[in-house]
């Protein structure tokens, strides 16, 4: 399934996507059809486990049968919020985790290429967090060198602490898109990840939540990101250094992972500090992250 949260009068909703038919509001299509009750928000239903999974299935499925054709509306009319609100705990972040980018960077430095034995973590606190469609602040007078970073993202479904790679999928609720979105200069006077990854809506994340049974084998999916239409980055997730099992392992080594964390897995090439010379982003710029087998997430920066 392809989940998503939009705007309505009444506030925040989660709703599921048909290609065809539309965006269906999953609460109450559950009541209306099935006299059944689920979660209202994406982070409530990530919570309630597989039982509340399965309800959303079964009344997304009812819906699809034409149980009620007014439960319906068209994408077009919806407006999209970030799939997790509410987040009260940063995303985790994992650092050099594609051989090309790592490669790039080190020639953007001067020096030669080391690759990690150990993923590396950082995160973004939960006031970096905004939608599709949302504004990128610009923050002109804190960074003049602002980069993009286009990135599978992942949710974690169920609680989990010491988990081994072997079972590491079972504890993933879908994938979304994340574009980790850096102020270099900052990252570089600071001396570490975070500060330059942390400016207010410095992540984006959307527009949808896909169920690991959808997406599928997390490798081999390509994700690409375009400025204003143009092609900076593209490569494909098998290219990841750790995978997602292994990131799940490590991470979740002595430190407990809850429903509706979110991880996200490292960038490829193309980034605009790799480039020569750097072009980084300017107020107006369009930004498309892509996933496939998730969308595109787009954000534009604004003055």
């Amino acid at each position: 399934m392809k989940f998503l949260t939009y705007k309505s009068a009444s506030g925040l909703r989660l709703g599921a996507l048909d290609d065809q038919k539309g965006v269906v509001d999953l609460a109450k299509a559950a009541k209306t059809l099935l006299n059944k009750d689920i979660p209202d928000t994406m982070r409530g239903l990530v919570a309630a486990g597989d039982g509340a999974l399965a309800t959303a299935r079964e009344a997304f499925a009812a819906a699809q049968k034409g149980g009620a054709a007014d439960l319906w509306t068209p994408l077009s009319d919806k407006i999209i919020a970030t799939p997790l609100p509410g987040a009260t705990k940063n995303v985790f972040c994992v650092g050099r985790n594609y051989k090309l980018h790592i490669e790039e960077m080190s020639r953007a430095r001067g020096a030669e290429p080391s690759y990690p034995k150990f993923p590396e973590y950082f995160t973004k606190p939960p006031t970096t967090i905004v939608g599709h469609e949302d504004g990128i602040e610009r923050h002109a007078e804190h960074t003049q060198k602002l980069d993009y970073e286009v990135e599978l993202a992942l949710v974690i479904g169920k609680k989990g602490r010491n988990i081994k790679e072997s079972e590491a999928l079972d504890y993933i609720f879908g994938y979304t898109v994340l574009n980790d979105v850096t102020a270099r200069d900052a990252q570089t006077n600071h001396g570490q990840f975070f500060k330059g990854k942390s400016f207010d809506t410095f992540c984006p994340i959307g527009p949808y939540v896909v169920t690991k049974d959808e997406f599928g084998d997390p490798s081999g999916h390509r994700l690409y990101l375009t400025v204003n239409g143009k092609i900076r980055q593209d490569s494909n997730t098998s290219d990841l250094l750790f995978g997602v099992p292994k990131i799940i392992e490590s991470l979740s080594a002595a430190l407990t992972l809850e429903p509706g964390d979110i991880i996200c897995t490292g960038t490829p090439a193309g980034v605009a500090s790799g480039m020569t010379p750097p072009l980084w982003l300017q107020s107006g710029d369009v930004m498309e992250a892509t996933v496939e087998g998730i969308g595109t997430l787009r954000n534009k920066i604004l003055g």
